[in-house]
C-alpha cells in the first residue's frame, strides 16, 4: 500500500471577489522511500497540497491517507499528534530558536510531544545531528552558523523523530547557489541512504530535477514526470 494516497483533493481560496482553486481534483500517491518535487510557480498551489498532506490544512473535499490515517477527517488533537511523530517539516526560513543551541532546536519536537527522558532526547539530536555531520556544532547557536549549517539543523530536528515523510518548503529559498547545492545533496543522500521519504516544494527547476519523481502543479491540477536523478 502507499504510503500517501490523495483523492480527489480540492481547495478553494477566496481573495476578494475573486475565487481560487488552490486544489483541483488532485489525485496522487506516494510510496514509502521515495522522492518527490512538487514543483509550480508562486501561487500554483504546490505549498496548499504540502500543507494538507503535512496535516497543516484540511481539503474542502477528497481525502488523503498517510499509514492509513485519513487526515481530511481526523481530529484537531489527532492531527497535532500525526504531525508531531510522523512528519518532519523543512522550512525556507529556517524557523531556529536564536537563543537555543543547534542541540536545544534539534531536540524542540521531542520536548513539545513529551517524548523520552532529558538523557534520551539528547542522544536522539546528537544522533541527528550526526546524520547532518554537524555533531561538532552542537553547542552553537543560529547565529554562529553558516546559512547551509542552519538549514541543515532545521533538517537534523525534521529526523529527530523518525517520521514517516519529511517535508522541505523551498528548502534553498533563502541560501546562496553553493549552499543551496549543498542542502539538496544532504536530502537526496539522506533519502538515498536511510530511505528517507521526502517532498520537496519548489519552483527552482534545478532544485526540482534532483527528484526522482517531479509532479508539476498549475492552477491547482497536477501533471508527472520523472526526475532527473
Amino acid at each position: 500500500m502507499a504510503l500517501i494516497e490523495c483523492t480527489g483533493l480540492t481547495k478553494t481560496y477566496r481573495l476578494g471577489d475573486e475565487v481560487v482553486k488552490a486544489l483541483d481534483g488532485v489525485t496522487l500517491t506516494i510510496e514509502a522511500g521515495d522522492f518527490v518535487a512538487i514543483a509550480g510557480p508562486s501561487g500554483s498551489g504546490k505549498s496548499t497540497l504540502a500543507n494538507v498532506i503535512g496535516g497543516l490544512d484540511r481539503p474542502d473535499s477528497g481525502q488523503v491517507v498517510v499509514d492509513g490515517m485519513n487526515l481530511a477527517t481526523a481530529r484537531d488533537k489527532q492531527l497535532s499528534a500525526y504531525r508531531n511523530s510522523h512528519v518532519g517539516f523543512v522550512f525556507q526560513s529556517f524557523n531556529l530558536q536564536v537563543h537555543e543551541t543547534a542541540l536545544e532546536n534539534v531536540i524542540s519536537p521531542l520536548v513539545i510531544g513529551g517524548v523520552g527522558r532529558k538523557k534520551e532526547r539528547r542522544r536522539a539530536g546528537l544522533a541527528a545531528l550526526e546524520k547532518v555531520g554537524l555533531a561538532d556544532r552542537a553547542h552553537h547557536r543560529p547565529t554562529q552558523l553558516s546559512g547551509g549549517q542552519r538549514q541543515r539543523v532545521a533538517i537534523a530536528r525534521a529526523l529527530v523523530n523518525n517520521p514517516s515523510v519529511v517535508i522541505a518548503d523551498e528548502p534553498t529559498g533563502n541560501l546562496d547557489s553553493a549552499r543551496g547545492v549543498e542542502v539538496m545533496e544532504e536530502l537526496a543522500r539522506l533519502n538515498r541512504e536511510d530511505g528517507i521519504t521526502l517532498i520537496v516544494i519548489t519552483h527552482d527547476t534545478g532544485v526540482a530535477e534532483r527528484a526522482t519523481r517531479v509532479l508539476t502543479i498549475v492552477d491547482g491540477k497536477v501533471t508527472e514526470r520523472v526526475g532527473g536523478r
